[in-house]
């Protein structure tokens, strides 16, 4: 059957269908956008970085703070699409009567898609009804219900129920990716390297600009800017910004957390640079910037003491830290990392401590920030989309690869008893995993990764 944006096959069972799907001869107008790729849009989001943007955040006296300081160091970081690859493809079952339309998919909002289906059947909303299942993996992929009225639009045409399977293929290639974002920071330090001005200044999609309107406010929205907006450093004098720049005809959606998972990778990272810059420790020069915040200095504390901090590494190794404040949660984590000669990384150990307040379920906080770590290596050694003459170019796990079992670090969890009101704990480990690894490769290479994912070939370089 033909739709207006697809063909699709209906066969008795996937096997069918998918042959059917490939005898068929499809010629597709490509639209506007067929020579689109990587580079034109890394190259706008350039542009736009350097235009006009909507204050996030104003503390102090910036401008004189940052012209006065004495000395000033400034970098541009990068992190690229991303996509979901939950172990479960995109599917949905739908069954299309004259009066009543029942799903059963797993989602993560049910109401969006009883929504979407109503909207494309013509039925009121008490005659669509979603049995929900659980979730072969959510990340925020099934925060979207596009399969849904994919489904629902395609079971119109069937008599009886018919479930639609996305092939990885077609999971990969049409899913709604984390954003690409194009970021500009600086901080002015004083003799001590000490912070005296920061700015961070972020440019990338606002997804909830397109998922909840309402949030979008004065030129953005929370979720963006979180993890930039508010750190666990004093800082005098801050400026944070934000530049909405939305990809040509590019989804963007959710990905185990937004903001954070790449906001963390630039302000981790950054401090980092500018402990080198002091000629201090990375955690000492942490510690330096958290008298005032004494849950950020126990999870950091506990974290290096845990892992070891210190101890000298065989050549070859670096270790690294993060820290941060996202979600609720505080949350430090320390990996050891090896770099081989030809460049190629591996991942050996991850120490995590962290203060996500009143805990219920000690196991499954143990559980998600290990499922967060292997998430976070997979993404920041090889996970990127790109997109070359209008079309995706990454289709299944050979070149969009997650880490293997046998690639997967040692994961110590430690939780501190904590009184406070409870904080999410499924995307934080993920955030922090980046930077720390990165810090550890530059530990290990003197190399400063600035761009995700990590280049093999550039570690390997003279």
């Amino acid at each position: 059957m033909k739709l207006d944006d697809c063909v699709a096959v209906v066969a008795d069972h996937m096997g069918a269908a998918k042959k059917g799907l490939a005898a068929l001869v499809l010629e597709w107008d490509d639209g506007p956008n067929a020579g689109i790729s990587s580079v034109d849009i890394v190259k706008s989001m350039e542009q736009a970085s350097q235009g006009p943007a909507a204050v996030v955040k104003t503390d102090g006296d910036f401008k004189a703070s940052y012209s006065a300081a004495h000395r000033r160091i400034e970098a541009v970081y990068e992190v690229p699409f991303l996509a979901h690859t939950a172990m479960e493809p995109m599917n949905c079952t739908v069954h299309v009567g004259k009066d009543k339309c029942e799903i059963w998919t797993g989602t993560q909002v049910i109401t969006r898609a009883q929504k979407i289906a109503a909207d494309v059947t013509g039925l009121p909303l008490d005659k669509v009804i979603v049995h929900n299942h659980l979730l072969g993996g959510g990340f925020g992929r099934r925060l979207e219900a596009d399969g849904v009225g994919r489904a629902v639009q395609i079971a119109r045409h069937v008599e009886g129920p018919v479930k639609i399977i996305w092939s990885r293929e077609e999971d990969i290639r049409r899913d709604m990716f984390r954003p690409y974002f194009f970021d500009r920071i600086g901080a002015g330090i004083d003799e001590q390297g000490k912070p005296v001005a920061w700015h961070h200044r972020i440019t990338g999609s606002s997804i909830l600009k397109r998922w909840a309107p309402p949030l979008y406010k004065n030129g953005f929205d929370p979720e963006t800017v979180d993890g930039a907006a508010s750190t666990p450093y004093a800082v005098p004098n801050v400026l944070i910004e934000y530049v909405n720049h939305e990809p040509p005809h590019i989804p963007t959606a959710f990905w185990r957390g937004v903001g954070p998972t790449h906001n963390i990778f630039v302000v981790e990272s950054f401090i980092d640079e500018l402990a080198a810059a002091a000629g201090q420790d990375p955690v000492a020069y942490r510690l330096s910037l958290l008298d005032k915040n004494p849950r950020a200095k126990a999870v950091l504390q506990l974290a290096a003491e845990k892992a070891q901090w210190g101890k000298p590494l065989p050549k070859g190794m670096g270790r690294g830290v993060s820290l941060e404040f996202a979600f609720g949660t505080y949350m430090a984590l320390v990996a050891d990392v090896q770099v081989a000669a030809d460049g190629q990384i591996r991942v050996h150990k991850v120490v995590s401590a962290l203060d996500c307040g009143v805990v219920v379920n000690p196991d499954t906080v143990e559980a998600q920030v290990q499922s967060a770590v292997i998430f976070g290596i997979s993404a920041v050694l090889f996970g990127e989309i790109t997109i070359k003459n209008g079309r995706v170019e990454q289709s299944n796990f050979h070149d969009y690869r997650p880490i293997r079992m046998s690639e997967s670090p040692a994961i110590e969890v430690h939780i501190i008893q904590s009184a406070e009101k409870p904080g999410g704990i499924g995307e934080p480990g993920t955030s922090g995993l980046a930077p720390a690894v990165t810090n550890a490769i530059h530990a290990a290479t003197g190399k400063r990764i600035r761009r995700l994912p990590v280049d093999p070939a550039a570690l390997n370089e003279a």
